[in-house]
């Protein structure tokens, strides 16, 4: 049984989330954003770098395989 983070959420932990906050407020990324936030967009971009996705229909096949363990790695 898992009883710590899972790799990813390890790998995020390290991304300093005031830092990014202040580039996304600087560049307005959240401007009109109703339901998918920049960090969110970003975890998945990572998630798929690190899983060597290929194509949109490969990381939504894959997110949706993982939507229980979701939740657990910060996404």
């Amino acid at each position: 049984m898992n009883q710590g983070k899972t790799v990813f959420s390890q790998i995020m932990s390290h991304i300093s989330k005031y830092e990014f906050e202040k580039c996304v407020d600087r560049n307005k990324g959240n401007f009109k954003v109703q339901s998918f936030s920049c960090l969110e967009h970003f975890y998945v971009m990572c998630f798929a770098q690190l899983t060597y996705r290929e194509c949109l229909r490969d990381i939504e096949a894959c997110l949706i395989a993982l939507s229980s363990k979701l939740y657990h790695s910060g996404i």
